[in-house]
């Protein structure tokens, strides 16, 4: 992918600070809002396209309402089975939050989520981090023979009861099944990204010991620490990441400290091979109408 620029009068460079090399970056000066202009929001989503995921400090005057309305400027808000609102809350005192493995949200849907917009709302003293990984570096990074066999594979994503967390809640919840290619084209960079993660629950055409032991192998890259960037959550943080080229894993090392975080998600695309096949989704989950975006008074 060439190298992305920004118009230094609507997103100054020097407010742009990288965390790694390879992922994140923290930016400085933006009050975020539903009422940014045009170009603003523009400048933001390239910035999440070129870092995968971006950090704003000092953003208490958010709330949900604002969030949502902001959210709604990056594409239509997704509902998923964890939730029946835009906004979901994951308050780790009123649900087990099983999140601290690494994942893509969703991906057991055809197209899940572009983008995703997580506030820090109330955050423990010590621990609570969350680290997100470069997909599209950690294809890079495998070597050429690994590489054409990553763009053969195909694996199914499922929920509940992916094999890395099986889950009690497959008694009573709907399957959620999709096969996906391990490398999916993204469809906005045309970079090459790996779709893995804790809903993958085999590979196509591949038995499963043998698929376990290549998902531990690819995962080695995806969560390699030169490919990963760790946040260190404050009360009013926000994080925006692309979902599509990024993988992530809250860390739970709080004890019984209380954590919430609210996350609104951008509903995304079926992935495409890079032979150019779609995602098959094997059982859809049913999205309810949304309700109406919030309105501010």
């Amino acid at each position: 992918m060439s190298k992305m620029h920004l118009d230094d009068s609507v997103i100054p460079h020097t407010d742009v600070a990288k965390c790694t090399p390879r992922i994140g970056a923290e930016i400085a000066n933006i009050k975020l809002s539903a009422d940014l202009p045009d170009q603003t929001i523009a400048a933001i989503n390239r910035l999440v396209l070129e870092h995968k995921v971006i950090f704003f400090r000092d953003q208490g005057h958010l709330d949900d309402a604002e969030q949502e309305r902001f959210a709604l400027r990056f594409g239509k808000l997704s509902l998923y089975p964890e939730g029946t609102t835009p906004i979901f809350d994951m308050d780790s005192a009123v649900r087990d939050i099983q999140a601290d493995v690494w994942h893509i949200d969703w991906s057991c849907m055809d197209a899940y989520p572009k983008i995703a917009v997580l506030r820090g709302v109330l955050i423990p003293p010590i621990g609570g981090d969350t680290v997100w990984s470069n997909t599209a570096a950690a294809y890079l990074d495998l070597p050429l023979p690994l590489q054409r066999l990553a763009d053969d594979l195909w694996a199914v994503h499922s929920f509940p009861g992916a094999y890395k967390r099986p889950s009690a809640e497959a008694l009573i919840r709907p399957r959620i099944e999709t096969e996906h290619p391990v490398v999916r084209v993204h469809p906005e960079t045309g970079e090459r990204t790996l779709v893995l993660g804790s809903y993958v629950a085999g590979f196509v055409g591949v038995p499963k010991h043998n698929g376990h032991r290549l998902l531990d192998l690819f995962e080695s890259h995806v969560t390699a620490q030169e490919n990963t960037v760790r946040w260190k959550w404050k009360q009013g943080d926000v994080a925006i990441w692309d979902n599509r080229a990024t993988m992530h894993c809250a860390t739970k090392d709080y004890g019984d400290q209380r954590r919430v975080v609210r996350r609104a998600t951008i509903e995304g695309e079926v992935p495409v091979s890079v032979d150019g096949r779609y995602s098959v989704a094997r059982s859809k989950f049913i999205q309810p109408a949304p309700a109406p975006a919030a309105k501010v008074v």
